[in-house]
């Protein structure tokens, strides 16, 4: 299936210039989200995955199901101050500032083999930010795996070293 077709695109939205990738469609359909993830699923299992993380919150939406359908835990990325347990936590920049992204300092033992999933590769900031976050908590990226990457944008150069799949690519 071309997962494209799944996928809307909506011009000039949040604003002017923007082209939007809406995976609403593709999620609200059963089939083909349970295909998205099933497809996802196969590949990550010919790694010996032990976790499936994502940041908040789209990561959630094919973190979550894909950690399911491979019978394995997910672990959550969040936001400052999300999270109960102790913390590790990384700061980094983006375009006009800075944020922060926190993992429970307890989610992998040492070595534990994680793929790390999220909607969309654009810059790759964030991604980045949460791999080196789970390396800092043990856990090893033998994965990072996108539902979309907007290939102009380069994202992949600041993931240099990790191994990289996207579903579907887009040019800007």
């Amino acid at each position: 299936m071309d997962f494209k077709e799944k996928i809307a695109i909506i011009e000039d939205f949040p604003k002017k210039g923007i082209s939007f990738k809406d995976i609403t469609p593709l999620i609200g359909d059963g089939p083909s989200f349970k295909l998205l993830i099933d497809t996802m699923a196969e590949k990550l299992r010919k790694l010996d995955v032990d976790y499936i993380a994502g940041p908040e919150a789209r990561g959630f939406i094919f973190g979550v199901p894909l950690a399911y359908a491979m019978e394995i835990g997910f672990i959550p990325i969040r936001k400052p101050g999300k999270l109960p347990q102790e913390t590790v936590s990384i700061s980094y920049d983006l375009e006009y500032g800075q944020d922060t992204l926190e993992i429970h300092k307890n989610a992998f033992k040492k070595g534990d083999r994680v793929a790390l999933v999220d909607d969309l590769l654009a810059t790759g900031g964030t991604i980045s930010a949460c791999a080196k976050l789970i390396e800092q908590a043990g856990g090893e990226v033998v994965s990072i795996d996108f539902m979309i990457e907007l290939t102009e944008l380069h994202g992949r150069d600041k993931l240099e070293g990790y191994h990289v799949e996207s579903m579907v690519q887009y040019d800007l």
